[in-house]
């Protein structure tokens, strides 16, 4: 399921995002959700989160 949808994600699912500086290269990093920064209800990058590590980026898959 891609992550476009802010309705999709809640704290606590495990996603793949892409971080401001990997969004050249594409390279994801998987995390669980702590919280959401995207307030509306869609984006076409992908809805900004906060991982529980603090890694913050756009979600590009959910995996749960």
């Amino acid at each position: 399921m891609s992550g476009k949808n802010r309705k999709d994600i809640k704290p606590g699912i495990t996603v793949m995002v892409v971080k401001k500086e990997d969004q050249k290269t594409g390279k994801l990093t998987k995390g669980i959700v702590q919280s959401l920064l995207t307030n509306s209800a869609t984006h076409p990058h992908g809805i900004k989160v906060k991982l529980e590590d603090g890694t913050v980026g756009r979600v590009q898959e959910i995996l749960e």
